[in-house]
């Protein structure tokens, strides 16, 4: 299994340049990636983006920076080792450039290995070494390409007949070779997931392949490397598909079967690149049930997602080696769907943090209760014993007083032996607590283990502050959000729905950009987004004939710019915030990433959203569309359920206006940003126009409020920017009474209206409010969890809703402030993707926070900041990484002077009870 991305390594090697003596210039290049990924396989960019970070030989210096940059890329390790680039030798490219670098060599070949490095010149001119080689290889960028066809069983899903029932199929082919190959990549797609094998050996660790994706048209690829488990003579490769997402009531359409299937080819090559013969999924592979089987029907509202059972009376034994005798084994039967193929451009799942049991409990009924210790999403390891063809049950549980909460368990029938291990292959679990019933004898805490699964994309950052409850909220929210990303996106709830909510996207979105590295994740999703437009809002029962695509509510295919409420798995309901995060997640990746491809591949989704938009505007206002579920506005504020939907009332109307205009000021930046000068206008002008009216209309002038005067009007109107400048001050100051006097300090907003509000104050840099409403431990708050014993994020404020989940992304909207408020690092509008930034002290009383600490490993290198608070005395440590500027926000206390240890910061004069300096790359102390 697999261990965490630690952040400490990439500075520990960072920090290690300057323990080997270096004959070259003061920087050196590390962290290579393309396209954000490391190493990539099966790659289908033409032109892919090269990026880097640097490293300092010697820590001590001050402003060392990139002043030329040289990338070589050659077809052979052995070519790049002589310093030739056969591909693409840059030569020296004046330019400070280390990010998202366009390739411009020579057109790259489909099934190609590539390697590359670069070197760099530091500020004074003198070249580094080269970097250590990296490597990626490319897909099949042509369709006529894939001469391989799909697959599958003649076991066929029907959900008039209830739970699933068909077996999780093996499919295999053998054939001989005449030498031992010196290359071969089997490039795999599937709709359901898949494993592979080849003469006997798994290939590759990663679990739950492929991500998640939109199978009513496209599928997704996986490059794998077999040549080092090929052999001269006899061969046979493998492949295991799980039923899962092929059975998923949205992907049903009348060209594929509701069934899992595959194709996948490999062109085996010999010496001398000759190539030996090309594999092909066709009507030859054999296929068999394996012993494994979907529990349940793969969805929300039909049945649930189940688990999985293993009966081990149906193993085989060396199903996967060459030697096996297949010919009782059926053929595999040939499928025509038409689905465009496309790399998987993301990291694959991964087992992560090891879980072990806290406590077992054996109950009077003979059934053994776990505690896991905390909530989590993932697999399970479990020894069982008992007689021969009994069924041990496995049943999960988020709540303690609940043996299964949400339909989740697992089973195992025992073997001839009376004894096995059941462990998850094709589905995943949530909950803390497992309820074994039918084994023998009791289990022991070896016995028993689980794992957290996720897309296995890198930490970015840690974080730590003097308040305890500040960073269990930050390291619970951090936990939170990786139990929910698995499959290359990010949903609402692991358990209930993994829908990829776009609503819920404003509330996870920043918090993942400033805490781990999700440039290829966040690519990937968008894709979905891409694919999914002009379907419309989809939600009831999607395996009813009478209304699946027929009705309002359905998912039609509308075409236009009409988008459902998640990608890429079309379900469920939302309003104008949910389809809107194709506007806010691109510009967020610009703004992070400094990603300006992003914006250009999505602006069509974006224009044909926002044309959608305009179809539902009279007078200049948005007016209600859609069906009940298609116009919510804030969602799960406190008291939600007790007060009813808000899907038909005015203050909803005000709020979904507030950001259907911070939607078209978002869209006119990236317009403004790739030269689209007439859509930016149009965009601009009628934001402007109808502020002016929304304003007038619900403005509040005796109360400086608007609408229905809660906390989620105030800060839609202020997240929108609605108001005549002159105004905002004063909304504002009616946004902190409503705070901290009418809600005593309390949070008062859900989903979308916690995500402007968080989004407003640290914009504001309104640390006071953010603080008061995370330190408190009453209802409603984060603190109120803690104080329940809560080890996730719920999805309401409230703790025992019936249907509630207790590991949701609902309120994961602190997470981004800890980095850029509490601990200071703050990204600059001017400087995308982290090239210059702010570092900010915070304003807080020494009795509210102390001290805070964090390293993130931006996109342009590890920035870190440390400060303390300390009888009036503050101090501020710095790095800002090479090739990097900051501008330093230190307090201005009166009768104390700043001191700073390099004398390399420059003063630049005072702000809003601020002495700024500007400071290059380099270890700053700053104090008074």
């Amino acid at each position: 299994m697999r261990t965490r991305n630690l952040l400490l390594i990439v500075i520990f090697l960072s920090a290690s340049f300057s323990i080997f003596p270096q004959k070259h210039g003061g920087v050196y290049p590390t962290e290579l990636t393309i396209e954000y990924l490391v190493n990539p396989k099966g790659l289908d960019v033409r032109q892919p983006r090269f990026s880097w970070k640097l490293a300092t030989a010697n820590p001590q210096v001050f402003a060392q920076a990139q002043t030329a940059y040289r990338i070589l890329v050659s077809s052979t390790k052995r070519d790049l080792d002589k310093n030739k680039g056969n591909i693409w030798d840059t030569g020296w490219i004046s330019s400070d450039n280390m990010q998202l670098v366009d390739y411009k060599g020579k057109e790259l070949e489909s099934d190609r290995s590539y390697f590359w490095k670069v070197a760099v010149k530091d500020e004074k001119g003198n070249p580094s070494a080269f970097s250590k080689s990296a490597s990626f290889t490319t897909g099949l960028f042509d369709d006529a390409e894939w001469t391989a066809k799909w697959i599958g069983t003649t076991e066929i899903y029907d959900p008039s007949a209830g739970p699933n029932k068909i077996s999780d199929p093996w499919f295999r082919k053998s054939f001989d070779l005449k030498q031992k190959p010196s290359r071969a990549t089997l490039f795999v797609a599937s709709v359901g997931y898949h494993e592979v094998y080849v003469n006997g050996q798994k290939i590759d660790d990663h679990v739950l392949a492929p991500a998640v994706t939109d199978h009513t048209q496209r599928a997704r690829y996986i490059a794998y490397d077999i040549a080092p488990e090929l052999k001269r003579g006899k061969n046979v490769i493998a492949l295991w598909l799980g039923t899962s997402w092929a059975i998923y009531a949205p992907y049903a359409t009348p060209d594929k079967p509701r069934t899992p299937i595959v194709t996948a080819q490999a062109d085996i090559f010999g010496k001398n690149n000759q190539k030996l013969v090309r594999i092909i999924t066709d009507a030859s592979w054999k296929t068999h049930p394996s012993p494994n089987k979907l529990i349940g029907n793969w969805g929300f509202g039909v049945g649930g997602y189940g688990g999985e059972i293993w009966d081990a009376n149906k193993e085989i034994d060396n199903w996967n080696l060459s030697t096996y005798n297949d010919l009782a084994w059926n053929k595999a039967t040939v499928y025509t769907p038409a689905l465009k193929l496309s790399a998987q451009r993301v990291e694959t799942n991964a087992p992560f943090d090891e879980i072990n049991p806290v406590e077992i409990v054996s109950r009077p009924d003979g059934t053994y209760r776990v505690d896991m210790g905390v909530n989590f999403a993932g697999w399970t390891r479990i020894n069982v014993n008992g007689n021969p063809g009994d069924t041990v049950r496995f049943q999960f549980s988020e709540r303690q007083q609940d043996d299964m909460t949400f339909g989740l368990y697992n089973l195992y029938v025992i073997g001839p032996s009376g004894k096995g291990t059941f462990e998850n292959r094709f589905n995943y679990s949530s909950g803390r607590w497992i309820t074994i019933k039918g084994l023998k004898s009791a289990p022991k805490i070896e016995d028993i283990k689980g794992w957290m699964i996720r897309t296995n994309f890198a930490d970015a950052t840690t974080f730590e502050c003097s308040d305890p409850l500040q960073n269990w909220i930050y390291n619970t929210v951090n936990w939170t959000f990786e139990n929910l990303s698995l499959g290359g996106y990010v949903v609402d709830c692991p358990q209930r729905e993994r829908f990829g909510y776009g609503g819920d996207a404003h509330a996870t979105s920043e918090t993942g950009m400033l805490n781990y590295q999700l440039g290829a994740f966040y690519n990937k999703w968008l894709e979905d987004w891409r694919d999914v437009q002009g379907t419309e809002p989809m939600v009831g029962n999607m395996n009813d004939p009478d209304w699946a695509r027929k009705k309002e509510g359905s998912g039609r295919k509308l075409g236009g710019g009409i988008l459902p409420q998640t990608a890429p798995t079309y379900h469920g309901g939302g309003g104008p915030a949910w389809g809107g995060i194709v506007v806010t997640l691109p510009w967020f990746m610009y703004q992070y990433q400094g990603d300006l491809r992003v914006l250009e591949e999505n602006f069509e989704m974006i224009k044909g959203w926002l044309a959608f938009l305009d179809t539902h505007v009279e007078n200049n206002l948005l007016k209600r569309y859609g069906g009940q579920w298609d116009f919510l506005g804030d969602w799960l504020w406190p008291g939600a359920t007790a007060q009813g939907m808000n899907n038909y009332s005015d203050e909803n109307l005000f709020f979904n206006n507030c950001y259907w205009i911070y939607n078209l000021k978002t869209g006119a930046k990236v317009a403004e940003a790739i030269g689209k000068a007439t859509e930016a206008q149009k965009w601009k002008r009628q934001a402007e126009v109808s502020s002016k009216a929304l304003h007038n209309k619900y403005f509040h002038a005796d109360d400086h409020n608007y609408s229905d005067k809660t906390m989620r009007s105030l800060a839609a109107a202020l997240y929108g920017d609605i108001m005549p400048a002159a105004l905002r001050p004063l909304v504002m100051k009616r946004l902190e009474k409503e705070i901290l006097v009418s809600r005593n300090g309390h949070i008062d907003v859900g989903i979308t209206g916690g995500a402007m509000l968080f989004k407003v104050l640290r914009e504001e840099g309104r640390n006071d409010l953010l603080y008061s409403m995370t330190s408190q431990t009453t209802y409603p708050s984060w603190g109120l969890m803690r104080e329940n014993g809560a080890t996730t994020i719920w999805e309401m404020w409230e703790k025992d809703l019936p249907g509630h989940s207790l590991l949701h992304s609902s309120y994961l909207y602190p997470g981004a402030w800890y980095i850029d408020g509490v601990a200071g690092i703050r990204r600059r509008d001017d400087s995308p993707g982290f090239r210059k930034f702010d570092i900010r002290v915070p304003d807080f009383p020494e009795e509210h926070i102390s001290w805070a600490k964090a390293n993130f490993n931006s996109p342009a290198g590890v920035i870190q900041a440390h400060w303390r608070k300390e009888d009036g005395k503050t101090t501020l440590s710095v790095t800002v990484p090479p090739n990097c500027a900051a501008t330093v926000y230190f307090p201005d206390a009166p009768g104390r002077k700043i001191r700073e240890n390099s004398g390399y910061a420059k003063e630049r004069g005072k702000k809003n009870g601020y002495i700024l300096f500007e400071i290059s790359s380099g270890n700053y102390i700053f104090e008074n």
